[in-house]
């Protein structure tokens, strides 16, 4: 068991990809938290993988807090953080977004990174070491129109990934990125446009692999990243994306 009494906290955890990271730990022996503004969500993924669930919205700082003092008041310690919650700007031109929907997108998809590393990183140097996981995508390595906005939030994830790496590292804290393809998830639809047959077909094909990721798929990323198999691998920023990025 690669994460045999690691304790991990999930944000976004009570659906997509979230859920099978979630998931994936549990089986590899991990002690998680799983963390989700959606409250009833939460609570069915943790009864399925006899967890702790808690309500978060990870753009507010004492709710992160109150998250993060949770876990490490539940077992001790915290291991493993992955930031993986996030939401998606709807496609369109980038002058049809509003100042509200900008703010939201950047209050989850870039403050919640902030607003974390605040609350973890000491309990993390405290005890010696950690690992951060944040999930940030391949709109922030290989940008497609109308969806400028979030491409910038994810852009920013991938920077912010890296500088934390450098900086964490004499406190052997670990810091990686996840770059997903787009997934078959509850923000398909707000990516493509819509959700049909054919607008999959026409976003499949411009993956090499000719697929949408899965859960499963970013759930084994986040599990190599998070074991001591990647005991040497910080900064790394991995695409798991069918070679979209090619």
């Amino acid at each position: 068991m690669r994460l045999k009494d690691k304790v991990a906290l999930v944000t976004g955890a009570g659906s997509g990809f979230g859920e099978g990271i979630v998931h994936r730990f549990a089986e590899e022996g991990a002690r998680v938290v799983v963390a989700d503004i959606d409250g009833a969500a939460a609570d069915r993924v943790a009864r399925d993988i006899q967890a702790r669930s808690f309500i978060c919205d990870v753009s507010k700082n004492d709710q992160v807090k109150a998250m993060v003092d949770a876990t490490v008041g539940w077992f001790g310690r915290l291991d493993i953080l992955v930031n993986n919650a996030g939401i998606a700007q709807k496609r369109g031109p980038m002058l049809g977004v509003t100042e509200a929907e900008f703010d939201r997108i950047y209050a989850v998809n870039v403050k919640s990174v902030y607003l974390a590393a605040v609350h973890a990183v000491p309990q993390m140097r405290a005890q010696g070491g950690g690992v951060i996981i944040n999930t940030a995508s391949t709109a922030g390595v290989r940008p497609r129109p109308r969806l400028t906005w979030y491409n910038g939030s994810k852009g920013a994830v991938i920077t912010l990934t890296r500088s934390m790496a450098a900086e964490l590292a004499p406190d052997g804290i670990r810091v990686c990125a996840i770059n997903p393809v787009l997934g078959a998830t509850g923000l398909t639809a707000d990516f493509m446009g819509g959700d049909t047959p054919e607008l999959r077909a026409q976003f499949n094909a411009t993956i090499p692999l000719g697929r949408m990721s899965t859960p499963k798929d970013v759930a084994n990323a986040a599990l190599f990243l998070a074991s001591d198999e990647a005991e040497f691998l910080t900064g790394v920023c991995l695409e798991v994306d069918g070679g979209r990025c090619i």
